[in-house]
């Protein structure tokens, strides 16, 4: 029996033989079509060369190309496990000329490859062609030795559509199909292509040949190509079927064998009442696993909304077969063995792949039950056979997580619908409701504005944790506030897209800046917000313009990016880090991750000594040298933090968190407890700790009461920073004529010279001062009697205010009775002190004189003791006055 690994293998087998390049299956999320929520053909990842945009070293490939049609106008979902060949996951087989060969070699390899490898019988095969394609007809004749009623020539449709005509989009590259059909017999009811019996299960296309020939125009004209090529497409699933004798792709070794393994885990009959059940269930673990594989998660929006509703409808099957215990991610082992070869990411992703499926599937079991019983309790008020109410099945969507078409699949085996259009009113209610609230959050004035794209297209689906490169496609452009068509050069703007690698500030990584091309204009993006779920691109255009509804091509500043994830990653340590060298109660208060610096703010009571700082620095660095990979989960906050993750300060968690765990040590947390930083996470990081490059602390400060704020620079800015301390520290010695080594010591030596030095300087003042030598002309220091008293009052120079106190000692000293008002000139400004002795404080104030000299000096106050009182103010011009003011107190 030829399994459907064997048919893969020679079918790309025979095309590398016949010089086609075997070129690996791209991922299910497209990067280059961002009209697609996942890749639906082989054609996809090509769609760049078929065009032009991209050239490469080779003009034959030949793929085997994984596929989803779950969401979009390709969904194929609510007739899984319900038809013999429906699935949301499937290959495609497929052979491609980028202005190499054309029809006459593209027909000749098709049926060598049909008849010859696989060995399926002529007879049993027939073709369809374009109604004028008259050169692949005449192919047709020549090599296979077909006869005109076995070539089918296939026209327009009454709609205005066309069979066997393929066209890119309105405008652009087009031309006629072939398709190969096989015929299962009579036994099966249908008719040939083109009949009224099509429809049927008798003739099964199995591989459609697209020739590439025009360029189409808006007037509807066309035009050759000058390169014309080649585009095919085998369903594998098909051809397996035929060749192992059924026209059921469910019978078939390898989804046979998931079924069997289904069956096996549940202890039921694979071909027994619950066969339909173990068919959705075998088609969902494909599709479910592949698409974890490739980086998309279960959320509520977007790809990952798609996915959640996939994985819950297997859920669905697996509980009406009786599972009382998650069961997908048991049945994950059997679908590597199948297809882990021929995809070896399925093996590399298994523990995420299971992890994932079994989460899931615990929380979606706690909902089902009361689900279930609600759709039940609201059918038995229902008149027999009468459609579900459609806020009933809101209620189910809004209240448990279950997608409308989860309910009719429900309600299908009980012969039941739904109203579909009470779904709808009460969904419409919600959103208008959730718009009134928005409106009231004292949100930015634009807020209503993002919340009506929001609603019209939906969120934002992030591509940003595996690319930095992608395709989108312009859902909203917004100039002052207002949605516009379009937007011309020099022209302001905020962007939407329906898919972006631009990280929106969160958590305090700032967002992204970067480049967005379309076929008229370019955008600098200087910075990437979020709003009501939607990324809003801050962007000005810079050349042409740009539309509502052009496809786009993104590009993330890399090394900005770069340079920010470093910082991030290196936050996570540094959190840590403290954590162990100042105890547990550290925790996150804030942070900041740019490019050119992180900024962490943590509960600490008090400053970081020396040797702290030091330990974190040292013991960041020891992570960051350890380049151990960096690993991202997705759980449950509870369940994150049950395993000693811990929580960013500020973030708001859904039902599933980000989990990012980086660093090994010898008593960790964890699973393994040997986990050196968990933390929940929603940014960008590196992929392993020696990414960073290196961590330069620069200090610790006061951000507010009871937390601290350290910064601190990564890589090459940190190499930077350190370069420029070792050239400063080389100026230093340079000029002090010694090693840098000796520069502590020399410093020291310098500094108590310099305290040596201005002392005595201060007690040369002071001598001066006593000698009369700084009085202002140099004026001799001499006292005279006002109401008797001793008065010495005396204006100073080159004395500071701090040495006025000890000259007023020393000239009271000197007068043994009397009272000294000294006023020291210190640039304009003065200061002012007076002195009284002894025997003279029952008489008069040095309080009340300073007060008076303040007055007149600009000043205000002034204060002190009865014997000794200071002041100052800011006019020392006024220093006569002044003494004047003190001698009218000594008058009383």
């Amino acid at each position: 029996m030829r399994t459907l690994n064997d048919i893969r293998s020679t079918f790309l087998s025979y095309f590398a033989r016949n010089g086609h390049e075997v070129v690996d299956s791209s991922p299910l999320v497209p990067r280059n079509d961002p009209t697609l929520m996942f890749a639906n053909s082989g054609m996809v990842q090509f769609k760049n060369l078929f065009t032009g945009v991209e050239t490469r070293d080779y003009s034959r490939a030949t793929t085997a190309q994984k596929c989803v049609r779950a969401g979009g106008k390709h969904n194929d979902l609510d007739n899984v496990g319900y038809t013999a060949r429906h699935h949301t996951f499937f290959e495609m087989l497929g052979n491609f000329s980028f202005g190499d060969y054309f029809k006459s070699d593209a027909i000749p390899f098709a049926w060598e490859m049909v008849t010859r490898e696989l060995g399926i019988p002529k007879d049993k095969l027939l073709v369809t062609v374009y109604k004028s394609d008259d050169e692949a007809a005449e192919i047709w004749k020549k090599v296979a030795g077909l006869t005109d009623d076995r070539i089918i020539r296939i026209g327009d449709k009454p709609d205005g559509g066309s069979d066997n005509f393929w066209q890119m989009g309105p405008t652009g590259p087009c031309g006629p199909c072939t398709e190969i059909f096989y015929d299962h017999g009579e036994k099966f009811w249908g008719g040939p292509p083109g009949s009224p019996e099509e429809d049927g299960d008798r003739f099964i296309e199995i591989w459609n040949l697209v020739f590439m020939q025009f360029e189409q125009f808006e007037d509807g004209s066309r035009r050759d190509l000058e390169a014309q090529s080649i585009d095919t497409g085998m369903g594998i699933e098909r051809v397996a079927a035929l060749l192992q004798g059924t026209n059921d792709n469910y019978a078939t070794d390898l989804m046979r064998s998931l079924i069997e393994a289904s069956a096996d885990a549940t202890s039921t009959d694979p071909d027994g009442p619950g066969k339909t059940h173990h068919r959705v269930i075998a088609d969902h673990l494909r599709s479910t696993s592949f698409l974890l594989a490739d980086g998309v998660m279960p959320s509520n929006d977007g790809r990952g909304y798609v996915l959640r509703r996939i994985m819950r409808r297997a859920m669905r099957h697996a509980h009406l077969l009786g599972a009382k215990d998650p069961l997908m991610h048991r049945l994950v082992p059997a679908l590597v063995r199948q297809m882990g070869a021929a995809y070896p990411e399925l093996g590399r992703a298994q523990a995420l792949i299971e992890e994932t499926l079994k989460l899931e599937e615990t929380r979606f079991k706690q909902t089902l039950d009361r689900g279930l019983k609600l759709l039940d309790d609201e059918l038995a008020d229902l008149p027999e056979g009468a459609e579900l109410p459609g806020a009933a099945a809101f209620k189910l969507y809004d209240t448990y997580g279950f997608p409308l078409d989860l309910t009719q699949d429900a309600l299908r085996e009980k012969g039941r619908a739904v109203d579909t259009d009470g779904f709808d009113a009460a969904m419409a209610e919600q959103k208008a409701k959730a718009r009134a609230a928005w409106s009231g959050t004292g949100e930015a004035a634009d807020a209503a504005v993002w919340y009506d794209v929001a609603d019209a297209h939906g969120a934002t689906d992030f591509l940003g944790y595996d690319t930095e490169t992608a395709e989108g496609q312009i859902a909203a452009l917004i100039v002052d506030g207002a949605q516009a068509e379009q937007a011309g050069e020099g022209t302001s703007v905020q962007i939407a897209l329906n898919q972006t690698p631009f990280y929106a500030e969160s958590g305090g990584q700032v967002g992204d800046t970067g480049l967005i091309r379309t076929e008229t204009g370019l955008a600098r993006v200087s910075d990437t917000k979020k709003t009501a779920g939607v990324f809003v691109h801050i962007a000005e255009v810079t050349e042409g313009t740009v539309s509502q509804g052009q496809a786009a091509t993104l590009e993330v500043d890399h090394t900005r990016r770069s340079m920010i994830r470093a910082n991030h990653s290196a936050t996570h340590l540094l959190h840590e880090a403290l954590r162990g060298a100042l105890g547990d109660h550290v925790a996150q208060r804030g942070s900041l991750n740019a490019p050119d610096r992180l900024r962490f703010d943590f509960s600490h009571g008090k400053a970081l000594a020396a040797d702290e700082l030091s330990r974190v620095e040292g013991e960041v660095n020891q992570f960051i040298r350890q380049n151990s990979a960096v690993d991202t989960r997705i759980m449950t906050p509870d369940d994150a933090r049950a395993m000693g993750a811990q929580a960013l300060f500020g973030e708001k968690y859904g039902d599933e968190v980000r989990v990012v765990s980086m660093g090994q040590a010898p008593t960790g947390k964890g699973a393994n407890k040997q986990t050196y930083s968990i933390e929940l996470c929603g940014g960008t990081h590196v992929a392993r700790t020696g990414d960073i490059g290196a961590f330069v602390l620069l200090g610790d400060s006061a951000s507010s009461a009871g937390v601290r704020r350290i910064e601190a620079l990564t890589g090459q800015a940190a190499l930077a920073h350190l370069r420029d301390q070792d050239q400063r520290l080389g100026d230093v010695a340079a000029a002090l004529k010694a090693q840098p080594s000796d520069v502590p010591a020399r410093v020291r030596a310098l500094l108590d010279e310099r305290k040596a030095l201005a002392n005595e300087v201060a007690q040369l003042r002071r001598d001066l001062a006593m000698s009369g030598g700084a009085g202002k002309a140099g004026e001799e220091a001499a006292a005279r009697e006002v109401n008797g008293v001793p008065f010495l009052a005396q204006v100073l120079s080159g004395v500071s205010g701090k040495d006025l106190p000890a000259l007023i000692d020393e000239h009271k000293s000197r007068l043994e009775s009397g009272v000294v008002l000294l006023i020291a000139d210190t640039g304009g400004k003065a200061a002012v002190a007076a002195g009284v002795t002894g025997d003279l404080t029952g008489r008069v104030s040095a309080v009340d004189l300073v007060r008076a000299a303040v007055a007149e000096l600009g000043g205000k106050g002034g204060g002190g003791r009865p014997d000794m009182a200071q002041g100052g103010g800011a006019d020392a011009a006024n220093a006569e006055a002044a003494i004047k003011a003190a001698e009218t107190v000594l008058e009383g």
